[in-house]
C-alpha cells in the first residue's frame, strides 16, 4: 500500500467521522428543542395546575377545620342532651314516689 493509499484512506475516514459528528450534532439539536418544549409546558401547564389543586386543597382544608368545630359542639350537646333527660327521668321517678307515699 503506498502512502497517497493510505491518505486517501484516513481521508475517507475522516470524511465518515465528519459525518456522523454532524448527524450527533442534530440530534443533539432535536434533543435540546424537545427539553425547552417539555420545560415549557412544565412550566405553562403543570405548575398552573398544580397551585390551582394547592390553593382548592387549602380551601377544602379551611372548610373542613370549619366543620369539624361544629361536629364537636354537636357532639357536647347531644351528650349533654342525654345526661339531662337521664336526670329528667331519674327526678319523674322521685317525684311519682314521693306522690304515691304523700296520698
Amino acid at each position: 500500500m503506498t502512502d497517497s493509499e493510505k491518505l486517501d484512506l484516513i481521508l475517507e475516514k475522516v470524511n465518515g467521522l465528519d459525518e456522523k459528528v454532524n448527524t450527533i450534532e442534530s440530534d443533539m439539536q432535536e434533543v435540546k428543542q424537545r427539553t425547552t418544549n417539555i420545560e415549557l409546558h412544565l412550566e405553562n401547564g403543570t405548575d398552573k395546575n398544580i397551585q390551582l389543586l394547592a390553593e382548592n386543597y387549602i380551601e377544602l382544608t379551611n372548610k373542613l377545620n370549619q366543620a369539624i368545630p361544629a361536629a364537636d359542639k354537636n357532639l357536647a350537646y347531644e351528650v349533654k342532651l342525654n345526661y339531662l333527660v337521664t336526670k329528667v327521668q331519674i327526678l319523674e321517678k322521685e317525684v311519682a314516689e314521693l306522690k304515691s307515699k304523700t296520698a
